[in-house]
């Protein structure tokens, strides 16, 4: 059993900052890529973000070059830093652990921007 337990949503302003947290419950080397997606009112799920196993990034071109994933092996947490944030950026941020033929979510942290 996998459990992923996100935090660090909430309401900022415009331009501001935010920092989630996605802990998995034993270690995240068991799984090939983690990633942060999110979930905006009337839209479908988007990917936001990626880490594989080596170490390797990928980012929706939205957030390029203001969010940034990253990991904690020994915490076993997976980061997302959220830069410059804009109202477009609202939605619920779930967590994702992917491996061969499974897919693990957590439940989603709402992250609201207002302008």
């Amino acid at each position: 059993q996998v459990h992923l337990v996100e935090s660090g949503g909430g309401l900022v302003q415009a331009g501001g900052s935010l920092r989630l947290s996605c802990a998995a419950s034993g270690s995240i080397f068991r799984f090939n890529v983690l990633g942060w997606y999110r979930q905006a009112p009337g839209k479908q799920r988007e990917l936001v973000a990626g880490i594989s196993s080596g170490g390797s990034t990928n980012y929706a071109d939205s957030v390029k070059g203001r969010f940034t994933i990253s990991r904690d092996t020994v915490k076993n947490t997976v980061y997302l830093q959220m830069n410059s944030l804009k109202p477009d950026d609202t939605a619920v941020y779930y967590c994702n652990a992917h491996r061969p033929m499974y897919d693990y979510w957590g439940q989603g942290t709402q992250v609201t921007v207002s302008s």
